[in-house]
């Protein structure tokens, strides 16, 4: 069975209630491939959560960007896994895999290393250990979508190669299938984050293990819709 492709916009620390309120109404004018060909979530800063919910259109779902690792209470500031299930936000971005999950939520998991890692030769070395510690607390695959973040190319404009993104990916799948099981490395998705565009957004998806994409800066601008559009490069491959 086919991978489904997976498109997340990752917010960050951007936007006003009027510019979130643009951006959500741009998305929901968009022609897109439809949900059985992608997967489409978008993930705007804590305050806007609830406002994206209530307004932006139901193929498309939200996405917390962190959560607190245990149960509420006397914990300044931070917001609980639970939280996030009343409010039926069912993503999360981030680390905290183990409580996440155990609380209903599906994650997006991100590796990836630094460019000092990289030219040490390192990279798979890295990536396999930070997916490792993901797998130690993971008893449900098909809730968790691992995304490639090479830190040096985050918010930098610099990008893996389509040839760089696909052997981590590739390389990520066959430590799945080793250390995990063969039906996991072919079913969980591995989206490729760091400076994708509109413009290199095909090719990297045209990649055999690339599903999808974790997309920043892009995210935010009209061309997030091309890089949507690129799920249809698996639909005629």
């Amino acid at each position: 069975m086919a991978r489904k492709f997976f498109v997340g916009g990752n917010w960050k620390c951007n936007g006003t209630a009027e510019e979130v309120k643009k951006i959500v109404n741009t998305l929901n004018e968009a022609q897109v491939p439809s949900q059985d060909v992608v997967e489409v979530v978008v993930s705007p800063p804590y305050v806007f959560l609830p406002l994206v919910k209530s307004i932006l259109r139901p193929d498309f779902h939200v996405a917390a960007q962190n959560c607190w690792v245990k149960k509420g209470g006397a914990f300044t500031g931070e917001v609980s896994a639970e939280m996030l299930v009343n409010l039926d936000i069912p993503w999360f971005v981030g680390d905290k895999v183990a409580y996440a999950l155990a609380q209903g939520l599906k994650v997006i998991a991100c590796v990836g290393e630094t460019l000092e890692q990289r030219e040490a030769g390192s990279t798979m070395d890295v990536v396999a250990a930070q997916t490792k510690a993901i797998a130690d607390r993971v008893s449900n695959w098909s809730n968790v979508v691992i995304a490639y973040e090479p830190v040096w190319a985050i918010g930098t404009g610099k990008v893996a190669s389509p040839a760089q993104a696909q052997e981590v990916h590739d390389e990520l799948r066959k430590w799945l299938a080793k250390n995990v099981s063969a039906d996991v490395a072919a079913t969980t998705r591995i989206i490729y984050g760091g400076s994708v565009n509109g413009g290199n957004c095909k090719e990297l998806g045209g990649q055999a293990d690339v599903d999808g994409f974790l997309v920043g800066g892009a995210s935010l601008k009209p061309e997030f819709i091309d890089i949507i559009k690129a799920a249809e490069v698996k639909k005629s491959a």
